[in-house]
């Protein structure tokens, strides 16, 4: 579930006509309708969903800021 989050944010991420504010609301909606399905309808699976959308954003952030760390980008005061 978390994978086909994660893809389905880069697939949105790579679309030029999706804003990028919209991404983690897509994805968490796309976490919260699978987790329906797999599950029922339950507000169990309303937070699971939610909490599946928050991880992969969390995740896809987690690598891309290492990722800059790493190559000496951004800077780390803050500013962009």
């Amino acid at each position: 579930m978390l994978t086909v989050c994660w893809v389905a944010g880069y697939v949105l991420k790579r679309t030029p006509r999706v804003p990028d504010w919209s991404i983690v609301y897509v994805v968490t909606a796309v976490a919260i309708l699978m987790t329906c399905l797999l599950l029922g309808p339950t507000a169990e699976s309303l937070i699971q969903g939610v909490l599946c959308g928050a991880v992969s954003v969390y995740g896809h952030q987690l690598v891309r800021q290492t990722s800059k760390a790493v190559n000496g980008e951004g800077g780390g005061d803050g500013q962009q």
